[in-house]
């Protein structure tokens, strides 16, 4: 999910963007047993991640804010900035390797199917306990290493202006609940190295393995590494 928060959060300061279940496998060299493993997944936003991952046979839980606001709001919000996204994207295309997905068309295309499969599954998802409404640092109410794998794709590390405190607080948390966390990119939004990033490292790697791997994925430039964290 791409999201600026704020201390009351509203669906106007999100901007949806949803990624799928094969860029998840890229983002975090998820393997065969890794995707059978007990997963949560923090700031998943629109993705078909989990609803990809539900018709494979295989469970998720995400967690995210926006899932306190219901499909139609979802889906009017989608709706509302993709232009907004689309412009910023062509305006920086420099900022992106186009081989994986080669030109800024494709890309809207990936991302709004993504987005749709999301809202299709996504009232089910919530009934089915897969889909949950919370907000990050505040303590999930799971208990200590109930979860496998922890995954977060675009938005711890990425927003680093949301604070170190809070980077540490939250991925602190999802280390309580989770044998191994990993986060992806390791970049800010300005596709800069994270300003957090050297900090977080130096927090974590005190009591856990800390590692940051690289992968055969690259859309924004210099994105291609993922940091691990196990304890």
């Amino acid at each position: 999910m791409d999201t600026i928060l704020k201390s009351t959060f509203e669906l106007k300061s999100v901007v949806p963007w949803g990624r799928t279940l094969n860029e998840y496998c890229a983002f975090f060299q998820l393997t065969e047993d890794d995707l059978k493993k007990n997963i949560l997944s923090i700031g998943d936003g629109p993705a078909s991640f989990n609803s990809e991952m539900h018709q494979n046979g295989n469970r998720v839980l995400s967690v995210d804010p926006i899932y306190g606001f219901s499909k139609a709001q979802l889906q009017h919000r989608i709706e509302e900035t993709r232009k907004e996204v689309m412009t910023q994207v062509r305006q920086n295309a420099e900022k992106f390797i186009w081989h994986t997905i080669k030109n800024p068309d494709e890309l809207e295309r990936i991302r709004i199917k993504a987005m749709q499969e999301f809202i299709k599954d996504f009232d089910t998802g919530k009934a089915e306990n897969r889909y949950l409404y919370h907000e990050m640092p505040i303590p999930i109410e799971y208990a200590d290493n109930s979860f496998e794998l922890g995954l977060s794709s675009h938005f711890l590390i990425l927003y680093s202006k949301l604070g170190l405190d809070f980077h540490i607080q939250s991925i602190t948390e999802m280390l309580r609940l989770c044998n191994e966390v990993r986060i992806f990119p390791l970049l800010n939004l300005n596709a800069e190295k994270s300003e957090v990033l050297d900090a977080i490292i130096d927090h974590f790697n005190k009591i856990y393995t800390v590692e940051i791997k690289e992968v055969d994925y690259e859309f924004q430039k210099n994105g291609n590494q993922f940091l691990s964290i196990k304890k």
